[in-house]
């Protein structure tokens, strides 16, 4: 297969088994701990005028939904990708941070959830799973 094919693919796949992942938790996530009550979840205007009425216990699943998704996309990238593994899940890691800057600038959220979030969920963890599909620090 051409070389720069498998890249765009190994990409285009990360990116979309990452947001799979991402969506899934969310949605399950209102199962597991549910909205606080009168908050309409696929509203925003409703979500930042009840933002009082969250916990820190609201914020799990959010970052376990972008931290366990930029994983899922960086490891499926780099596991595709044949050559350039770390350096392609760092894109995942940057594509999904720029889709956690454009969350956190609209929806209103602690600092310690946004420092958390963009500090933690993002670039570590496509590191994380460009390491867990086998990529090494020299440029594969």
């Amino acid at each position: 297969m051409n070389p720069v094919l498998r890249i765009i693919l190994a990409v285009v796949a990360g990116v979309i088994a990452g947001s799979i992942v991402n969506m899934g938790i969310i949605i399950i996530s209102t199962y597991i701990i549910p909205w606080p009550a009168g908050i309409d979840p696929m509203d925003p205007e409703s979500i930042a005028e009840g933002m009082h009425l969250f916990e820190t216990k609201h914020y799990i699943m959010p970052w376990l939904a972008h931290a366990i998704g930029t994983l899922v996309g960086a490891f499926t990238t780099a596991k595709l990708a044949a050559n350039r593994k770390l350096i392609l899940a760092m894109v995942i890691g940057i594509v999904f941070l720029v889709g956690g800057i454009q969350m956190v600038m609209s929806t209103p959220s602690p600092m310690t959830f946004t420092l958390l979030d963009l500090g933690l969920a993002y670039i570590p963890m496509a590191y994380l799973g460009a390491m867990f599909a086998g990529a090494k620090r020299k440029n594969t």
